[in-house]
């Protein structure tokens, strides 16, 4: 642990943030398993999950926990792994 009271600061800042980071996003990679699945099986619900999924990553880059061209390029690549497997 630091000396300096800022940097004692700091760091705990930085391992809360670390965590709410890490919480998002799991939950952003867990909503597009479950939409990659549900392609995969053919599930009537497959359309729910991938909305799910896109305000997830759209939560995640509001955020600042993921940068915008890196949401929109995991939106786009599970659109079309799903209009894909839709056939």
């Amino acid at each position: 642990m630091a000396n300096i009271k800022s940097k004692q600061k700091a760091i705990l800042s930085n391992e809360k943030a670390n965590a709410r980071n890490s919480a998002i996003k799991s939950a952003v990679r867990t909503a597009i398993k479950k939409a990659r699945k549900a392609a995969e099986l053919k599930d009537p619900k497959t359309a729910e999950l991938q909305a799910k999924a896109h305000h997830e990553i759209d939560k995640a880059v509001s955020k600042g926990v993921l940068h915008a061209n890196n949401g929109a390029r995991k939106a786009s690549r599970l659109d079309a792994f799903i209009a894909k497997n839709n056939n």
